[in-house]
């Protein structure tokens, strides 16, 4: 059922609402810890880093929006069971074709910073782009939704890692590095730690709607194994890191996050339903002060 017209809030809460701010920490944080990794190394160049977070936050937005809309027309939506936060579509607050145009025009803005960035990195940047946009509107859209089909996790590992990490690196420094690929694994880890909570939160629901998330494949127990494994990789690939010589050992700063990952932990392994929101906040937070303490750690020696 639709919110009525006095029940909806002013327009610009609206659109706060719709790009889910509280996400936005997983798209900066690979950057943050990308151009950290390359101070380390000797090479900075603030205008390109700048435009690699920016567009970075920009396919996010993209990705919350067309989720929003995707999954209101897929039926996966329904506002009245909704555990999370509101999504204006199922609310009735702005319709599927105003949000979808609103991530065609997230996604068209990424494209252009983009521009620039291939310009700086050349092809393997444009192939990185180019992808990135074609899985982030796939994730809840298209004929094979990636995330009606347990491999969410593996778009978040890889576009929110892996590949942002290493992009972000390969801008500063015009070069591929192992200790780079390591640092967006751990960041990935992270930042798919983030879709545990969500998925863990709406299991029944997705189950309900036909959603094969890779927790409704796992089931309950083994989510909370996943989130465990997600927290805790980032640690033992800094301690292999350090020790194989990839990091500089101020990476090790990131020890310095573990109380955080530990109430995360201990806060999700007890909450249900809508207490879990403020355990994905809590994810997400965790997920940029792992990045931060890197990246100042990389930068002091």
């Amino acid at each position: 059922m639709n919110t009525s017209v006095s029940e909806t809030p002013p327009a610009w809460r609206v659109w706060l609402l719709a790009i889910r701010p509280k996400t936005l920490p997983a798209a900066a944080a690979p950057v943050i810890a990308g151009v950290g990794l390359a101070i380390a190394h000797g090479q900075w160049h603030a205008r390109v880093a700048v435009a690699t977070l920016v567009a970075a936050l920009l396919l996010q937005i993209g990705v919350n929006l067309a989720n929003d809309a995707q999954d209101f027309q897929r039926g996966a939506d329904d506002a009245h069971a909704r555990l999370g936060p509101p999504r204006v579509t199922s609310l009735g607050w702005r319709t599927p074709r105003q949000v979808l145009t609103a991530a065609a025009l997230a996604f068209a803005l990424a494209l252009v910073v983009g521009l620039y960035l291939v310009a700086v990195g050349g092809w393997p940047i444009l192939a990185i782009g180019v992808s990135a946009i074609v899985a982030a509107w796939a994730y809840s859209g298209g004929p094979y939704p990636i995330a009606y089909h347990g491999l969410g996790e593996v778009f978040v590992l890889l576009y929110f890692g892996l590949l942002a990490v290493g992009g972000t690196y390969y801008l500063q420094t015009g070069t591929w590095h192992p200790g780079a690929w390591v640092l967006g694994g751990a960041l990935g880890c992270l930042n798919t730690a983030i879709l545990v909570v969500n998925n863990y939160r709406d299991l029944e629901h997705d189950r309900r709607a036909g959603k094969r998330t890779l927790a409704v494949r796992l089931g309950p127990a083994r989510t909370r194994g996943e989130y465990a494994l997600c927290l805790l990789a980032p640690y033992v690939l800094a301690l292999g890191a350090v020790g194989a010589g990839l990091w500089p050992r101020g990476g090790l700063a990131v020890l310095l996050t573990l109380p955080w990952a530990w109430r995360a932990w201990q806060r999700f392994r007890s909450a249900r339903g809508r207490a879990l929101n403020p355990v994905l906040a809590q994810t997400g937070r965790l997920a940029l002060l792992y990045a931060l303490a890197f990246a100042l750690g990389a930068w002091w020696g």
